[in-house]
């Protein structure tokens, strides 16, 4: 191909590449010019007649790629990429071609960015979500991979003008909502400004043009004040014998925007539209400058932050102060060493990108925490909407400070709770929580927490995860975990019920019970990859016991005894009591044990074979994963009738006393409701008390769980707890 590539070369002149070149050379050491200049030809050459919706030479594109990449202080082998990554996409070109000419590692970058490109999806939600997937799967084997991707989008979005508005504001949401986010996680402010503002441009237009005709109108008042704050500065820090770099800026317009729609006041009321940088020598020196820039002007009390002492999850490291500067008007004022200062504008490519030449994500760097949890957790998550919603929040988040009280620091998103915070110790730590503590004080755990907080956990081997964790918590990691544990703790309910059932049944009968290759091959026969599977479908009510002993004996040697205990799973599950199932009448149902729902919450029904319809609520973990077969689900109504009582389990987290048991339970028949059963388990630190109680429908059990919550002092937690039977009783038979 050597050959070809010389053959179809083009005037460098024609396309700047000697200015490239210039420029690259004077701003970035890491670059091999011959590499640089080899892959731009070789692109121009394979994106030979190709066109942009501007016109321009597609090549156009990959140089200004290449060119953002350079600036970032990425390395030769990363620039070479962005000038070949969409070679193989649009045209003959093969990623062997790019081993072949170049290297290995070159083409190994530029696949992964072909991979992400190409992926092809069912439906716009499921593309979104999918494509995301993938470029997380890249990231995790070569961090540059997003690198390059950052790059692509930036360009796209100064050049967005070209597409249809529908178009625009379709990519301009994206880049709001996923890439300007993971620019700031990596650390990329500048990239993360742009973006930011060339979103808002497209789709808020109007605020766009308004902003700027604002700032035109002020820029050269606003320069000249800037100016005079950074002389003013610069000779009171000399003053103070501090040797330090005073540069001021404009607030760029997304961030004004922003403190538009927070603060509900008009452009002309915002007045720290200014923020002044001072880069010093060392660590002692920014302290030191705080000092004097709080003795020049008033401090702002709640407007302090560390980021020296406590760093950003992004690496991001500087003193945060603001303060009522000349004239009343307000100055963001950020404090940094001259190696902060690279992190604060290179991120990922100054603090981690080059550590031993290492690119893939390894365990060690604490840094990019966040990006292994994000990997890990997308595995287990099929609903596309849920999965961009949850990538969108763990990304887009501030951060609070949480300190362990062995003096560990944990971050956490804002608004990140303290069950949050127990499963950010520990998978084990939150799945077993019992009660919380936030300096010193026991805590409810949807108490939201704040940076500095002191956070204990208290654990017992009798808690587990309730469905309303889910809505305790709020951060991705954490929710991730409850569902994984609840998804493994059902198939084990299940597998335990489906064989006792299963068991009852063949006891029944007065032949031999069968071998356990019988009961394989009947699995096999119902398209189970295991006799555990079938017993899981079976205690899950996805599966009938006749369905199983049809396969085990033929229906001719049924016995009287089996055909009643098969009537008897029938009649029990058969509708015509609580559940209304849309264009259908007299159909056969089941409660799901999983989610125990009651009356008053929302439901869903999805057919199960051979067992009718399972009734689930709809925020179920069991249902999430159902609804991904659509063709199984039904619509059902509560349709309950006089007298109609349900049964649910209740887990009560508390301090243990005497008679504990007894008083809760006198507790909840005072509230109208009856308890069918009863249990006690005691630890070190509390002690965890289940109730099976008959209840009404769903206000009935909140009034159940509040009075307990008044009346029963010590109470740190109540929950529903998973399993149990949840078969509707009727008083009136």
């Amino acid at each position: 191909m050597s050959n070809e590539l010389t053959k179809y070369r083009l005037p460098p002149g024609e396309m700047n590449l000697a200015e490239f070149i210039i420029h690259v050379e004077a701003m970035n050491a890491n670059i091999t010019i011959p590499v640089v200049r080899k892959a731009f030809e070789f692109s121009n050459w394979a994106h030979k007649g190709q066109k942009r919706k501007s016109g321009e030479p597609y090549v156009e594109h990959a140089l200004n790629v290449a060119f953002v990449l350079a600036e970032q202080h990425l390395d030769g082998a990363t620039v070479a990429a962005g000038l070949l990554h969409d070679v193989v996409e649009d045209s003959d070109v093969k990623i062997e071609d790019i081993a072949k000419e170049f290297s290995p590692e070159i083409a190994q970058l530029v696949d992964g960015v072909t991979k992400i490109s190409a992926y092809k999806f069912k439906s716009k939600e499921e593309d979104q979500a999918d494509y995301f997937r993938k470029m997380l799967v890249s990231m995790s084997r070569d961090i540059r991979v997003i690198m390059i991707k950052l790059a692509d989008r930036l360009h796209n979005m100064r050049t967005l003008e070209y597409l249809d508005k529908e178009r625009q504001v379709e990519i301009a949401m994206e880049t709001r909502d996923i890439y300007a986010p993971l620019a700031h996680r990596f650390g990329m402010a500048k990239i993360k400004w742009e973006l930011e503002d060339l979103a808002l441009k497209y789709i808020k237009p109007d605020v766009y043009r308004y902003l700027m005709e604002r700032i035109d109108l002020t820029r050269t008042q606003r320069e000249e004040y800037i100016k005079e704050i950074a002389e003013f500065l610069s000779k009171s820090l000399q003053a103070d014998g501090l040797v330090a770099e005073v540069t001021g800026r404009a607030k760029h317009f997304d961030s004004i925007y922003r403190k538009m729609l927070k603060r509900g006041k008009p452009f002309e009321e915002i007045y720290d539209l200014i923020a002044m940088r001072v880069v010093a020598r060392s660590i002692k020196d920014c302290y030191h400058a705080l000092g004097v820039i709080h003795n020049l002007w008033t401090p702002v009390s709640d407007r302090f932050h560390d980021y020296i002492a406590t760093p950003k999850q992004n690496m991001y490291q500087s003193l945060h102060t603001t303060v009522v500067g000349p004239n009343g008007r307000m100055i963001e004022i950020q404090i940094r060493t001259q190696g902060m200062h690279y992190v604060a504008e290179f991120g990922i490519a100054a603090h981690w990108l080059y550590k031993e030449g290492k690119h893939t994500l390894a365990e060690s760097d604490r840094q990019l925490s966040w990006l292994r949890e994000v990997i890990d957790w997308q595995k287990d998550m099929t609903n596309p909407a849920e999965f961009m919603e949850y990538l969108k929040t763990d990304l887009f988040h501030d951060e609070v400070y949480i300190f362990t009280p062995n003096g560990e620091l944990k971050h956490l998103p804002q608004g990140a709770t303290a069950l949050d915070f127990a499963f950010a110790v520990h998978s084990d730590v939150g799945t077993h929580c019992s009660g919380t503590k936030i300096n010193g004080r026991l805590v409810p755990f949807d108490t939201p927490l704040k940076s500095g907080d002191e956070v204990a956990v208290m654990t017992s081997p009798h808690c587990e995860p309730a469905l309303d964790w889910l809505k305790i918590c709020k951060t991705t990691s954490a929710r991730s975990k409850i569902k994984k544990y609840m998804k493994q703790k059902g198939f084990e309910h299940a597998l335990a019920l489906g064989k006792e059932i299963f068991d009852r049944a063949i006891k029944k009968r007065a032949t031999k019970a069968p071998g356990d290759e019988a009961i394989l091959d009947a699995a096999m026969a119902l398209s189970f990859t295991s006799v555990d599977q079938m017993y899981a479908a079976l205690g899950s009510s996805n599966l009938a016991i006749n369905t199983i002993m049809t396969k085990i004996y033929p229906p001719e040697a049924e016995t009287p005894e089996e055909k009643s205990i098969i009537k008897k799973f029938v009649d029990r599950a058969r509708g015509g009591k609580g559940i209304k199932v849309e264009g259908l009448s007299n159909m056969m149902f089941r409660f799901a044990l999983c989610c125990q729902p009651v009356p008053g919450e929302k439901i869903i029904g999805f057919v199960t074979r051979g067992r009718g319809i399972t009734i689930h609520r709809q925020d179920c973990v069991n249902a999430i994963i159902a609804a991904q077969e659509p063709e199984r689900r039904v619509e059902v109504s509560w349709d309950v009738g006089p007298g109609q009582g349900f049964l649910v389990r209740i887990m009560v987290v508390l301090e243990y006393r005497k008679n504990i048991l007894y008083d809760i339970t006198q507790v909840i028949s005072n509230t109208d409701a009856e308890v069918r059963g009863a249990e006690l388990k005691s630890g070190e630190a509390a002690s965890v008390a289940h109730f099976v109680v008959e209840i009404k429908n769903i206000s009935h059990l909140h009034r159940v769980t509040e009075n307990i919550r008044k009346k029963i002092k010590g109470v740190i937690t109540i929950d529903r707890a998973l399993g149990g039977d949840t078969e509707p009783t009727d008083e009136s038979s």
